[in-house]
């Protein structure tokens, strides 16, 4: 692999994407160049690439591993490892926002649920603990609708995607129709 100006501004663009989805600038970049690689890669390759140390192109691929967005293959008559993206565009986005639920999502649902559970010393604590159930609530809402989407097939995903502020527009035609009317614009 070579890296020409289009590999190589993808490559750091994903890089900098990567540290705004929960993982490193560095590991971001070894990623992007793997998905966009045609064959594997061995960390040796990856390092000269990327003009990174061989230890921060191991500390880089032990993350991607631990994210399960990474596998391992050989080469006959190779003592090297090889590295390529593992499953689809699909799969690795769902990866992301598994992983990002388990180390974002599920502790903070967790503290606020052990907040919501404390007896309220004063009514500035039971307003507190109301609020604190509401953002609770929003985020269990978020985190079910997530899942259900993973669980969708990429194809059923794109369309529903496809959809997109057409089911906006026709929910609110039925609220103009049954006469309801929308909060937040009263807001």
């Amino acid at each position: 692999m070579q890296m020409t100006p289009m590999i190589e501004s993808f490559v750091y663009h994903f890089g900098e994407m990567g540290s705004r989805w929960g993982f490193n600038r560095t590991v971001g970049q070894i990623y992007a160049l793997l998905v966009i690689s045609e064959q594997p890669l061995c960390a040796n390759e990856i390092g000269e690439l990327l003009g990174i140390s061989r230890g921060n192109v191991s500390m880089g691929l032990k993350e991607l591993g631990s994210w399960q967005l990474v596998q391992v293959s050989h080469k006959p008559g190779e003592r090297r490892e090889f590295y390529h993206s593992r499953g689809s565009i699909w799969d690795m986005a769902n990866r992301v926002f598994e992983e990002r639920r388990k180390r974002e999502m599920d502790p903070t649902l967790s503290l606020l649920r052990d907040i919501m559970m404390d007896e309220a010393a004063n009514p500035e604590e039971a307003f507190a603990q109301k609020r604190i159930a509401e953002i609770h609530d929003l985020l269990e809402n978020i985190t079910e609708w997530t899942q259900s989407l993973q669980s969708l097939s990429p194809e059923k995903l794109n369309t529903l995607m496809k959809l997109g502020s057409g089911v906006g527009k026709v929910l609110e035609f039925t609220d103009k129709f049954l006469g309801k009317k929308d909060p937040a614009k009263e807001a």
